[in-house]
């Protein structure tokens, strides 16, 4: 046979076999569609359309009495601050504190070698009773000459030549008494105090060095001292909150903030809640024209001194009284465009969307302040379950403030 011939056979051998796999292929399909009964498609349509509708939570809207708050970031501020300077110059003698101790008002810091004001100062002492016998001098001379003036043995020229000499002299006592008066008080000056109670930073010389004094620019940085109990919290909020507050002052809806006595709370990053208790006491008097924000301060008690000036924190300053307020978990509030939407349930089990303004977050819920009735059933769970105008079946739920985590 030729190789023409086997070629040929080849292709009809593969032809047969696959009519024979098409055939194979046709006849399963016939069987499962014997297989199956009639009617089937129908049947699961109507278990579709005769299924319960989908369950939801529900709950009425929580009323519960509350006060607004905004919150504000702040810094806490020492209410005194002091730099130690010294008021004379001298080599430093002493150092009586530890860098970051708590100190007392009084307690002693700095010595600055005090010899050279002792010497200055027993020098001005001595000068004072100098001018002092002087003017006993004179006081003895003026007499002598009164007397031989009345019966006029001495001339009235020396008379009053002996009287302008007590003056001089009562003057010269007066300078030397200012002076030892100096002396003391830069005595005194070479033991440097602490002037308020407080925390200490570090010292900024050693011992040994020469410290500048007095009343110039240059004198010597020696430390500082803040105190801590109580201590500020200054922050700033802007003019539209600030206005807000005016507004509401003016109406009598709140307490005007530059009274003082208005109630705050404030927290330091790492609490959850707020735990300090303190007062707004201080606002400007201008607001800035470049940020557009105006500058308030609170004061804290600090007994503890865990507040530290420089630290940062919050704050929440009451922005209404204390009323009546509609409450629902945000998570229950869906966005149309923008629109705020919270979904309901009718009696007859029909989703109602019903559009809402809302208020800030208090309490962990977020503030509905219209658009809801007490009445009303809002889907709090299940709401991928729920679409607008579609029925569902409703279950009963509770609407509660989340609980603050543990710590």
């Amino acid at each position: 046979m030729t190789a023409v011939g086997t070629g040929r056979a080849a292709s009809v051998r593969r032809v047969m076999a696959g009519l024979a796999l098409l055939i194979a292929a046709l006849t399963a399909v016939a069987v499962l569609s014997m297989a199956s009964p009639p009617g089937d498609g129908a049947r699961a349509a109507e278990t579709a359309q005769s299924a319960p509708p989908p369950p939801v939570t529900v709950s009425p809207p929580l009323r519960k009495e509350i006060v607004e708050w905004d919150e504000f970031t702040g810094q806490f501020q020492a209410v005194d601050f002091v730099e130690i300077r010294a008021r004379v110059s001298g080599y430093l003698d002493s150092i009586a504190f530890q860098d970051g101790q708590l100190v007392k008002q009084g307690d002693p810091l700095f010595v600055i070698d005090p010899r050279p004001f002792e010497a200055a100062l027993a020098s001005a002492r001595a000068e004072q009773q100098q001018a002092e016998a002087k003017l006993d001098l004179s006081n003895r001379q003026l007499a002598r000459a009164a007397e031989l003036r009345r019966s006029d043995n001495v001339a009235a020229s020396v008379f009053d030549e002996r009287q302008q000499q007590v003056r001089v002299d009562a003057a010269g006592v007066e300078v030397a008494k200012a002076a030892v008066r100096t002396a003391e008080l830069n005595a005194n000056f070479t033991r440097i105090a602490a002037p308020i109670a407080g925390r200490i930073s570090r010292r900024e010389v050693s011992v040994g060095n020469l410290i500048v004094g007095g009343d110039t620019g240059t004198t010597t940085l020696l430390t500082t001292i803040v105190s801590l109990d109580p201590i500020y919290f200054t922050f700033d909020m802007s003019e539209s909150d600030y206005l807000a507050y005016q507004r509401a002052a003016a109406r009598g809806a709140l307490k005007s903030q530059r009274d003082g006595g208005v109630a705050v709370e404030g927290r330091l990053f790492d609490e959850q809640s707020w735990t300090l208790k303190g007062t707004l006491n201080f606002i400007d008097n201008q607001v800035s024209p470049g940020a557009g924000t105006i500058r308030a301060r609170a004061v804290f008690p600090n007994p503890s001194l865990l507040l530290t000036p420089g630290q940062f924190g919050r704050l929440r300053l009451p922005g209404s009284d204390r009323y009546t307020a509609t409450l629902i978990p945000d998570q229950a509030v869906v966005s149309d465009q923008a629109n705020k939407i919270v979904l309901t349930v009718g009696n007859d089990g029909t989703v109602v969307p019903k559009p809402v303004r809302l208020g800030p977050i208090e309490d962990g819920l977020r503030v509905v302040r219209s658009g809801l009735e007490e009445t009303d059933k809002v889907i709090i769970n299940g709401l991928v379950r729920a679409r607008p105008g579609a029925k569902v079946t409703p279950q009963d739920g509770r609407i509660e403030p989340p609980k603050p985590p543990a710590g």
